[in-house]
């Protein structure tokens, strides 16, 4: 259903049933890691123009695992990680 390297790739998936019959399947909620439990492999700090696909190619080499610098940095919204300049980011061991 995902992608491989998708934060969404493990989860189990389940069904509901409309009134109708209908059966919709949908993804069960995944839970954020705890930071502390993520083993953190170096950090990086935040440069002018930096956006979260271009942090995470230049750190961990794939624009679609900002997600990972997210939990690891604790980040609900991986976007306000590059808000400010020169803000240190922990850089996760990936998977």
């Amino acid at each position: 259903m995902f992608d491989p390297t998708s934060r969404y790739a493990t989860l189990a998936t389940s069904t509901f049933k409309l009134d109708d019959g209908t059966e919709v399947s949908y993804v069960l909620r995944r839970f954020v890691p705890n930071a502390a439990s993520l083993q953190i492999i170096g950090q990086t700090t935040t440069v002018q123009g930096d956006r979260m696909d271009s942090v995470t190619t230049r750190t961990l080499g794939d624009p679609l695992s900002f997600w990972r610098i997210a939990d690891a940095n604790e980040a609900m919204d991986p976007f306000d990680l590059v808000d400010e300049i020169d803000r240190t980011l922990n850089i996760p061991m990936p998977m």
